[in-house]
């Protein structure tokens, strides 16, 4: 039988076939022998085959289709294991906060290159704008218009007075969407204002840490009632960039892109090297302190925590 998983709880999956039939599954012993170094050798987004075992009705999978594509992270900053997001993706949304909690542009950054790696569109959701004064409105426009300017969609968007939420359910329609950031920036609360039914649950963020709290335990796909899919995910801590060499990390700035072929040297890493363009770029504006800042960090192998 053939399905997709629609939810993972760490040993047993929830694979929903075609005709919309859903059934608990674990997987083959033979998949954690195979050399896989993920903490999850199956995720939520993944078309597999499963055999139905025994008389209650549950499923084992026995094979995995090639994903189109994933997002991938290192499980944390001292393990080399990694960790699947979700695959078969068609856009990914990253919801950020400058306020309670805050998100780094480093942190944006890291999960915009493993995008643009793995060639998946990715929106920016600027979140809780209810809670926005007039100082941190001038340093957000001035975030926004860096990653605008680069050609990335941002939104502003605030449950509590409706702004820029019909404009977010329009952006999910019939495309499978990742939902993605910190805990406590508001993703479940988000999909509730827009599909009201999955009720999904929510907390305030620790007035102590400024840190969310976990609500989203296992990653999950929720069919939407306007055509495609969500899948909702567990607050991200720190992304660590995997399988990405040196001299790779730059083709996925777009900014920097294309200016490579600028560069004096065919292997400038745009460090300290000689006659380096995108190090004038950096020079004369043309490229954000804080995107080259967040190259230098991302090439020197340190992990954003928040």
């Amino acid at each position: 039988m053939r399905g997709r998983v629609i939810k993972s709880t760490g040993s047993w999956y929830q694979v929903c076939t075609t005709e919309g039939v859903i059934f608990s599954c674990r997987i083959k012993g033979k998949f954690r022998l195979n050399g896989i170094k993920h903490t999850n050798p199956v995720t939520v987004g993944d078309w597999v085959n499963f055999e139905l075992e025994g008389n209650e009705g549950n499923g084992v999978i026995d094979a995995i289709e090639t994903r189109h594509n994933y997002i991938i992270r290192k499980s944390n900053n001292l393990s080399k294991q990694t960790h699947i997001i979700a695959s078969n993706i068609d856009q990914a949304i990253l919801v950020v906060s400058l306020v309670s909690p805050r998100t780094s542009t480093g942190f944006i950054d890291r999960f915009l290159l493993t995008s643009a790696a793995y060639h998946i569109p990715c929106v920016l959701v600027f979140n809780k704008q209810d809670l926005m004064n007039e100082a941190f409105e001038a340093i957000q426009d001035e975030i926004i218009g860096v990653y605008e300017k680069i050609g990335y969609r941002c939104l502003k968007t605030s449950v509590k007075n409706g702004l820029g939420m019909e404009e977010f359910k329009q952006l999910l329609n019939n495309k499978t969407n990742l939902l993605s950031g910190h805990s406590g920036v508001g993703k479940s609360s988000l999909i509730n204002a827009i599909e009201p039914t999955l009720n999904l649950k929510t907390a305030i963020v620790s007035s102590a840490s400024n840190k969310g709290q976990h609500t989203t335990t296992f990653a999950e796909m929720h069919a939407l009632s306007t055509g495609g899919f969500l899948i909702d995910t567990p607050g991200i801590r720190e992304f660590g960039v995997v399988d990405i060499s040196s001299q790779e990390i730059s083709h996925f700035f777009k900014e920097m892109k294309g200016l490579i072929g600028s560069c004096k040297f065919n292997n400038c890493i745009h460090l300290n090297e000689p006659g380096c363009a995108v190090m004038a770029a950096v020079g004369n504006g043309e490229i954000a302190q804080s995107r080259y800042h967040s190259y230098l960090s991302i090439l020197q192998n340190e992990d954003i925590y928040e």
